[in-house]
């Protein structure tokens, strides 16, 4: 048994998620194989991360944005690995954690589930809750004893650019990353997607021999001018929550269109899920595992049954004392 899966209770909600593109994740290459990326359509797998820790809106665009970057990371994945992305800020969020999973499942969480405001909310600018911190990815591969961490510093106004700058600063690799959700004006999450290009490292080549032309300074021209075009049209696409939300174009049309000149090519189709694989089993064994004393004191003194709570998926597990 895994997570224990929240329902989704809004009926009208219920009825939009049934009229839109199911949730995909398309990876695509291009430009001969320069540039690679994937487009997600994460709206069901965001209500459900809303519904599994019952968050506000504010908490649910900061760990939505926070896991549908973490989603993207997944096609990026070498075998079986699993990757647990931290952010450690000094706003008043505190921070988020996200784990994403070969296999294609994401789990998520906030520091803050219920995050102090001021005032109403005047734009998505999210350094007041974030601030400046460290953004930490930890990487850990089947045979792995331990995971490879790498560490940098990010400002916290936008968690897209901020996953962007850990891999210009740790991995030294052009990536970009585009994360959106929309609002209906009673605050549902009614569209919500996001997308990454990375440019492929060259394998080499040579000028020929006897050649008169500096053929490297032309190259670096010409990839300099295909970064650029490609650049440009990333940043042309308009919301992709808000694309998904009004279901007039699906995937396809959203990677052909913004990138037709550079032919693009979609490779493969996966489901990504918002899942964990917590148990009722699994925290009976740790509540096994307490000191005697304290035992005997549940036995004893109670709460009949012991409530606990699944820190990285809300899940709700209410174990008898007489299991224990």
């Amino acid at each position: 048994m895994c997570m224990i899966k929240a329902e989704i209770t809004d009926k009208t909600l219920s009825e939009h998620l049934s009229k839109i593109e199911e949730d995909k994740l398309r990876i695509f290459t291009m430009a001969d194989g320069r540039i690679r990326g994937a487009l997600f359509h994460g709206t069901r797998f965001i209500n459900q991360m809303r519904a599994q820790h019952n968050l506000g809106i504010l908490e649910t665009y900061i760990l939505g944005q926070a896991s549908l970057c973490g989603a993207l990371t997944i096609p990026m994945m070498k075998d079986m690995e699993h990757t647990l992305i931290r952010f450690e800020g000094t706003g008043s969020a505190d921070g988020y954690t996200v784990e994403a999973d070969s296999t294609g499942s994401v789990r998520s969480y906030l520091e803050k589930e219920h995050i102090p405001l001021d005032k109403p909310l005047e734009n998505w600018n999210l350094k007041p809750f974030l601030g400046a911190g460290n953004l930490t990815f930890s990487r850990i591969h089947k045979d792995d004893k331990y995971p490879q961490s790498s560490t940098v510093d990010v400002d916290g106004e936008n968690i897209a650019i901020d996953f962007a700058s850990y891999f210009a600063q740790s991995e030294q690799i052009n990536t970009a990353f585009n994360s959106s959700i929309q609002f209906d004006k009673e605050g549902r999450v009614v569209g919500a997607g996001a997308m990454y290009i990375q440019v492929m490292p060259k394998t080499g080549g040579t000028a020929e021999l006897g050649s008169q032309v500096d053929s490297h300074a032309e190259e670096d021209a010409d990839e300099e001018e295909l970064l650029r075009k490609v650049e440009n049209a990333f940043k042309a696409c308009p919301s992709i929550g808000l694309l998904y939300s009004e279901g007039e174009v699906d995937s396809e049309d959203i990677i052909l269109g913004l990138f037709r000149e550079f032919q693009p090519t979609i490779t493969m189709k996966r489901d990504i899920i918002y899942d964990c694989p917590c148990s009722k089993d699994y925290f009976l064994n740790h509540i096994r595992g307490l000191p005697q004393k304290d035992l005997e004191d549940i036995r004893k003194n109670g709460p009949d049954p012991l409530e606990v709570v699944c820190r990285k998926c809300g899940s709700v597990y209410h174990i008898p004392v007489n299991e224990i």
